[in-house]
């Protein structure tokens, strides 16, 4: 596998349980590459993103990721696989009962650290890097959604990925604060990291435009072919 290429899928059908939802999809992604998935509700882009990080199984096709082989995928490597991944969730899913430091300390014990001094400094390093350096003793309903979702993208750098994986990161905010977390994954993906990301935010492509994926009728568009070159934004389907 090219080394450039750090996802790729072939003759892949992605199904949510017995339900078939995307077929004979080919799909390439190269590293640094900033990425827009976009469709209707329940047009497979949630299912793409969980069959990449290994949430659900690749049943039929080919499918590698950071050289993970998808198909043959174990639950044993999968918390490997993960640790050459950043998950950003739309709801943020961080531990209400925890600190910040302690929602992100979490994360590197799951993932396999062991030592605690190197623990904290990786977390202290992170949230600098973020600009939460100061909220990382505070309870995550004393931040605000746009903060809440910074340490969402703090713990999603923990383990220095090869790719973000982000389901609709900017549902959630309001259009200022769409746009700053916009910048800072532009910022992660210039840096060198592939960033992926589901979203129905029409805006925020046309503000931040990029490579485009649309999920339609079970099948992929991709604007390097040429979709939505001459269609405006405004007319694609949410």
């Amino acid at each position: 596998m090219d080394e450039s290429i750090v996802i790729e899928l072939r003759d892949a059908d992605i199904f949510q349980q017995k339900t078939l939802v995307l077929s004979n999809i080919n799909l390439k992604i190269e590293k640094g590459e900033f990425v827009y998935l976009i469709g209707k509700t329940g047009s497979g882009k949630s299912s793409l993103l969980k069959t990449l990080y290994g949430d659900l199984p690749l049943k039929k096709g080919e499918g590698q990721i950071v050289g993970f082989d998808l198909v043959k995928l174990t639950w044993k490597q999968i918390p490997y696989l993960r640790r050459k991944l950043g998950i950003v969730f739309q709801d943020f899913q961080l531990l209400t009962d925890r600190t910040v430091a302690e929602n992100l300390s979490f994360v590197l014990r799951a993932t396999g650290w062991k030592d605690k001094k190197k623990m904290e400094n990786k977390v202290r390093e992170v949230l600098e890097r973020e600009g939460l350096k100061t909220k990382d003793f505070k309870m995550p309903h004393e931040l605000s959604g746009g903060e809440q979702q910074r340490v969402v993208i703090a713990r999603a750098l923990l383990n220095d990925p090869e790719i973000v994986l982000a389901d609709e990161p900017t549902g959630n905010l309001d259009p200022d604060t769409s746009d700053e977390i916009m910048k800072l994954l532009i910022q992660i993906s210039n840096a060198g990291t592939t960033v992926l990301m589901a979203t129905h935010n029409y805006n925020v492509i046309k503000k931040f435009p990029s490579r485009i994926i649309k999920m339609e009728d079970g099948k992929i568009l991709d604007s390097l072919q040429g979709f939505l070159a001459d269609q405006p934004m405004s007319e694609t389907e949410e």
